[in-house]
């Protein structure tokens, strides 16, 4: 799985994205959101170290996430 954070612009806020390994998009969500439903990604668990990883991502880097 890969992650990738967006750059909003003016009133459109900064979203994450998440990836299948053919890279198509999975989840799409804001970054400055509380994370629900990560058990549907298998993601159950990983909140804080999910947040922490997208509070350290630069813009538009993708990223295989390994959390």
């Amino acid at each position: 799985m890969y992650i990738i954070k967006v750059k909003g612009k003016a009133k459109i806020p900064d979203y994450i994205q998440l990836r299948d390994d053919n890279f198509v998009l999975i989840a799409y969500f804001r970054a400055d959101r509380p994370l629900k439903n990560l058990d549907r990604y298998g993601l159950d668990g990983k909140e804080e170290a999910l947040a922490a990883l997208i509070e350290s991502l630069d813009f538009g880097k993708l990223q295989k996430l390994e959390i």
